[in-house]
């Protein structure tokens, strides 16, 4: 098997993770991420890794990499001037949203609505309509739409929207006005609503389309010199961008809707998270990606992460299908600060990647989440094999600024800084699992992100998740998650019916044309039908309900037992979600095919478990803070420890891309996957699966 490369873009990292295709070994590399322009990281991060694994730039088959280049515009408002083309009389579509106000109590006098992303300067409409069936009502009216498109260009729009009421009923008026836009200008580019969200609710169809055009033209210009940058060190492998839903898109369909890789990177880190959690032998599992910034969290049921049809970027519902994943202002970079009211606060605010936290002797003097971890002992003075020192000094000074103006001496200011970030991520956790009606004490927790081990423990206390796995390459995991993705594309239709109006032939025959699409595009995607998997779903919710979620269909069951099994099926699973069930009518408004092309993966080797004595891994004996003292720690070095170890609480565990800490009371057992699975003497993981040899 050939070789493979993850790379993975963060806020303060650049995660890069080489697997050797000849040897199974991964190689792994962690660079400073470079925000003004993210592919000069990658390309310095390439270049090391090559030289460090001795593979040839030849030899690597694949790139997979995620991105946060389209998030970033949004947030920055840096993208393109978008003209916008809707039906006459709903220009202001984007203005008027819609009526929800975020939580919670008196959450709408705090509200930041933000800016369209396209301007009403830049907004025109044109006369036409089409039926919520798809019927013509109102003709085109091409002499004006020449003459609106005609004021968009030469207004210097550099890119276009075109997103009319109902177009995903019947997309003829949509294609027509792109016809009309390609023969005025060749090159603008052209995002039509029919072809990114064929569905119903206009805003956020319109927004969907809007936000698409709006970070395309400057997305193309990042793939295209990422590629020169690759050739430009005789790299010419097969390159896969990551979409938010886990899946993959080549670079041309990447640069044609971007908006669909606006959450790749925490994608690809519940998609390692779901892979390891499993192999580990629990398939329910939460994912804790702890990074500088922020950290995701994500529930993983079955083996599967959760996909939500909308999700939030800033202000902005998206609707595109993501990973569902909470994030939270707290990382490593999170700063500390006392306010007015003299209570310590950590976050949102982050030290980034320059200046960083102040042990990282760039300039920083704000205290921060990594600083306290240093003061504790719990951060080794050496980060990332060495390669980067730390300064105790600088974080004690930093850390000192706190602790002053809270009465506090050092130790218990920097432990107070921990239990603060611990809660607030603790908080989204909730999100994901009390929430939706689950326990997490039924789940395990999957700690990863350069800073997730270090708290995973301490968050498995909180939540009561037993066991903690800490995986073996737990920095680069987003990276490595990509290595586990395949091409994915979906495909829908809205389709408004009430069960009892229509019968199982109709959606079975709207279900096998969406199938038949899927195979069609995974097929222009170069997969052979036997690497081609399609799979169906409905979004269904009661009668005149405003929400609605996706259920999974079965079509030989749809013929079988018909129409009333989706219903049976949705009430259970809205009593469990919202605690109730009505005797109400259910209904049907989207049909859905989600498309899969499975690719080559790479497989973990899996290690007979030895003996449990770890001292081969033992570096040294050092002082660590736990519960308001110092206790004798043992350290180790990972890549010495083998399977079947038990490592004994308190412990620091150190290795490259990460460092992970076992609290006292607490066992860490390393298995055949070279996974470390940490729970509470006397309470050992029992595999909810069967076996985790």
């Amino acid at each position: 098997m050939s070789s493979r490369l993850g790379i993975d873009v963060g806020g303060t990292f650049t995660d890069l993770l080489l697997f050797d295709g000849a040897t199974g070994v991964s190689h792994l590399l962690k660079t400073p991420s470079t925000p003004q322009d993210q592919s000069i990281g990658i390309h310095h991060g390439i270049e090391e890794i090559v030289r460090q694994s001795g593979i040839a730039p030849g030899d690597i088959e694949a790139v997979l990499h995620g991105t946060t280049v389209s998030t970033n515009i949004v947030l920055e408002e840096k993208g393109a001037r978008v003209g916008l083309l809707v039906t006459k009389d709903f220009e202001q579509v984007l203005h008027l949203a819609r009526s929800q106000t975020p939580g919670p109590l008196a959450g709408w006098i705090i509200m930041e609505k933000p800016d369209p992303l396209a301007d009403l300067e830049y907004t025109r409409g044109v006369a036409e309509r089409m039926s919520a069936k798809g019927d013509i009502i109102t003709p085109l009216d091409e002499d004006a739409a020449h003459e609106a498109v005609r004021e968009l260009l030469d207004g210097g729009v550099e890119s276009m929207t075109v997103s009319l009421l109902h177009a995903y009923a019947n997309p003829l008026h949509e294609q027509r006005l792109k016809a009309i836009i390609r023969s005025m200008d060749a090159e603008v580019p052209i995002s039509l609503s029919s072809e990114l969200l064929p569905e119903f609710r206009e805003y956020e169809r319109t927004l969907v389309t809007v936000m698409n055009a709006y970070v395309r033209p400057s997305m193309t210009r990042y793939l295209k010199g990422f590629e020169e940058k690759l050739r430009s060190v005789q790299f010419s492998p097969n390159v896969n961008i990551v979409r938010s839903d886990g899946g993959l898109m080549s670079v041309e369909r990447a640069s044609e809707t971007p908006v669909h890789t606006m959450l790749s990177g925490p994608a690809g880190g519940v998609s390692g998270a779901a892979y390891l959690a499993t192999l580990a032998g629990y398939p329910d599992a939460l994912g804790f990606d702890m990074g500088g910034t922020s950290t995701d969290v994500s529930l993983i049921q079955n083996g599967v992460p959760t996909i939500s049809r909308q999700t939030m970027l800033g202000y902005y519902p998206v609707k595109v299908p993501s990973v569902e994943v909470h994030s939270v202002g707290a990382g490593g970079g999170s700063i500390a600060h006392v306010p007015m009211t003299g209570a310590l606060r950590v976050g949102p605010e982050s030290a980034g990647a320059k200046p960083g936290p102040a042990c990282y002797g760039q300039g920083g003097e704000a205290p921060t989440v990594t600083d306290a971890n240093v003061v504790l002992g719990r951060l080794p003075p050496k980060l990332l094999g060495g390669e980067m020192m730390l300064d105790v000094e600088a974080a004690e000074a930093a850390v000192s600024k706190v602790a002053g103006p809270l009465g506090l001496d050092l130790h218990h200011a920097a432990e107070g800084i921990l239990d603060i970030v611990n809660e607030n991520m603790f908080g989204a956790l909730r999100l994901v699992s009390v929430q939706k009606g689950l326990d997490p004490r039924d789940f395990a927790l999957v700690a990863f992100g350069g800073a997730g081990p270090l708290h995973g423990n301490a968050m498995g206390i909180l939540a009561g998740c037993n066991p903690v796995i800490v995986p073996l390459t737990p920095g680069v995991l987003s990276a490595l998650g990509f290595l586990y993705s395949d091409i994915k594309n979906e495909f829908a239709q809205t389709f408004v019916r009430t069960l009892d109006e229509i019968d199982a032939s109709q959606v079975s025959d709207i279900l096998t044309r969406l199938g038949n699409e899927a195979q069609a595009w995974l097929a222009d995607e170069n997969l052979a039908a036997q690497k081609q998997n399609v799979r169906f779903e409905a979004d269904v919710r009661y009668f005149r309900q405003g929400y609605e979620f996706s259920m999974d269909v079965d079509l030989s069951r749809l013929t079988t037992n018909g129409l009333d099994d989706i219903a049976k099926r949705f009430g259970t699973a809205h009593e469990q979600l919202y605690g109730f069930r009505l005797d109400q009518p259910v209904e049907i408004v989207n049909l859905r095919c989600v498309g899969t092309g499975e690719v080559a993966k790479v497989q973990f080797p899996k290690f007979d478990l030895g003996g449990p004595d770890p001292s081969a891994a033992v570096i040294e004996q050092s002082q660590v803070y736990f519960d308001g003292g110092f206790v004798n720690t043992t350290i180790y070095d990972r890549s010495k420890l083998t399977a079947g170890n038990q490592i004994i609480g308190p412990a620091v565990i150190t290795q490259k891309d990460s460092t992970t800490v076992i609290h006292p009371g607490h066992i860490g057992d390393v298995d055949g996957y070279l996974n470390i699975l940490i729970s509470r003497v006397g309470d050992a993981p029992t595999s909810r699966v069967g076996g985790v040899n």
